[in-house]
């Protein structure tokens, strides 16, 4: 049991959101394994929000993630369905046949050797050079370490990579992944394609018993469930499923939180825009913005984020970030925002546009990573202070007043962690030689050593650009003619149902004109 924590569950839903949560899990593992001090006091946030504790036939304690995961036929590579710390007893008395066999073997995709080693060794590389391998903690304090002999350093490459569970290095408990096996992940037929596909999943009966089973399996061990969180593909049959994910959690589970993120890989034509690129940017954003419901000491209820972000009929917030917050030698936070000026101290991750010229109804926004001695201005006393932030006692102040000089107006939610986000291998090497091992511009050459972790600034903002957006979205699809799609005809789609989702896309964007929906 999660003891205290307010418990959250995740759903996984979609190759790309694979990509993302693989990323994810690995950023919270990486949390886990950080070495810390034993007089320090436990970390921000609470990790029991996200893990389950629990204990194998053999007697072993295992944390897992709290997790349901849905992918294609042929998305798992090496990783076996019911996972490795276990064998689920259940499952092997699924297999009740006495007969005779025959056995088909699919070909598996080839594994990445550098990554075995990691997963057969959990742990991390301390500052002395000694790997620190993981015991599987208790959800009430950091993991104990042992030390073993470190693996070869692994950075992934393009070419090894190719799908999720190529780098995914947590396990998962038996009743975390889910495989829909009516579609494939490969080829030219059998795709999922349509919303209509991805809804009609969940209206199959055995596929709609294994996800309510499933649900209720982590629900009813939770003692203060404050909701869900989807990550769902947009871009594919995956968006249908989440719509109907989130429609059944609601008449289940009513008064319960329900976030879901959205996901779209990036377009091929910008930068590192593959999947395993976008996944990690992305992941580290979420792991930013989600904070605020996932704190030890006085959380957001995930219910009141969303409450707080979505009123007078508004559903939709977009996400930016920066990654990683550039704080230069010898700078503090005020500094640093006030070398922004007037622009906006992120970059959008929604397809939105630039911010630029927007009304922004409500934000909430963290600042994560930055050491507590930067702050606050560091000015010797009697020298002239260079702007109000200088004057601020608190880095929560700091944050705070900023936001208010950006946006007066506006609603603003506000928080400032000293965690930072782990970027350790299997992360992808994106950063300038010119950043420390903690993210932070370094002063004269670089070191060498790798970023292993960073300072983020994420938010969340409910703004005017999705008026344009979502207006923009509803006139393409006026001109989409339905009759020339043949996965959407297969999956039942009537001209009547998209002029019906026109409209109701049409009142969504008007929630968003400038000047309204404004509060007091």
């Amino acid at each position: 049991m999660a003891g205290g924590a307010r418990e959250v569950l995740t759903l996984q839903l979609g190759h790309f959101a694979g990509f993302v949560g693989a990323h994810w899990w690995n950023q919270q593992d990486a949390a886990l394994c950080a070495p810390t001090g034993a007089e320090e006091p436990p970390g921000e946030l609470c990790p029991d929000v996200l893990y389950r504790t629990g204990r194998t036939p053999h007697g072993q304690e295992t944390y897992t993630p709290r997790l349901i995961l849905m992918d294609l036929k042929g998305s798992l590579s090496s990783l076996k369905q019911e996972g490795g710390l276990y064998r689920d007893r259940q499952l092997d008395a699924a297999i009740a046949w006495q007969g005779k066999l025959t056995t088909h073997r699919e070909e598996l995709y080839p594994q990445i050797p550098g990554l075995q080693d990691l997963l057969s060794a959990e742990g991390v590389l301390s500052s002395d050079g000694i790997w620190r391998v993981k015991s599987i903690p208790n959800g009430k304090g950091p993991p104990p370490l042992t030390t073993a002999a470190a693996p070869k350093p692994f950075t992934p490459t393009e070419e090894s990579i190719r799908i999720w569970s190529d780098f995914l290095r947590v396990h998962l408990h038996p009743r975390s992944i889910c495989m829909i096996q009516k579609y494939n992940h490969d080829g030219e037929a059998g795709r999922l394609e349509a919303f209509g596909q991805g809804e009609s999943i969940l209206k199959e009966p055995r596929c709609l018993e294994d996800v309510e089973d499933r649900l209720h399996f982590y629900v009813e061990e939770c003692d203060h469930l404050q909701g869900f969180q989807i990550l769902c593909d947009l871009h594919n049959g995956f968006s249908g499923l989440g719509a109907k994910a989130a429609e059944l959690l609601r008449d289940e589970y009513s008064g319960r939180g329900i976030i879901t993120w959205g996901l779209l890989p990036g377009p091929y034509s910008r930068g590192p825009a593959l999947p395993f690129h976008c996944g990690a940017i992305l992941a580290t954003a979420l792991d930013t913005v989600t904070a605020p419901y996932r704190l030890r000491s006085s959380p957001v209820f995930m219910a009141h984020l969303a409450d707080m972000l979505n009123f007078s009929g508004k559903k939709v917030a977009t996400a930016a970030a920066t990654i990683p917050f550039p704080l230069a030698p010898g700078q503090s936070l005020p500094d640093a925002l006030v070398q922004l000026g007037g622009a906006a101290a992120w970059t959008p991750l929604s397809a939105c546009g630039s911010p630029s010229g927007t009304c922004c109804f409500a934000q909430s926004v963290v600042l994560r990573g930055l050491d507590r001695a930067c702050h606050t201005s560091q000015l010797a006393p009697g020298t002239p202070l260079p702007s109000p932030l200088h004057a601020c006692a608190t880095g929560e102040d700091v944050l705070a007043q900023y936001l208010q000089q950006q946006q007066p107006t506006v609603r603003s939610s506000a928080h400032l962690l000293l965690a930072p986000c782990m970027v350790a291998p299997p992360y992808p090497q994106l950063f300038s030689p010119g950043l420390s091992q903690h993210g932070l511009i370094v002063d004269g050459p670089p070191s060498g050593a790798a970023v292993e972790s960073i300072p983020v600034l994420g938010a969340l903002c409910s703004s005017s650009s999705l008026n344009r957006t979502l207006g923009d979205l509803a006139r393409e699809l006026t001109k989409l003619d339905v009759r020339r799609w043949a996965s959407f005809l297969a999956a039942g789609v009537e001209q009547g149902d998209l002029d019906e989702a026109l409209q109701e896309l049409r009142s969504l964007a008007q929630c968003y004109r400038s000047g309204g929906g404004l509060v007091d």
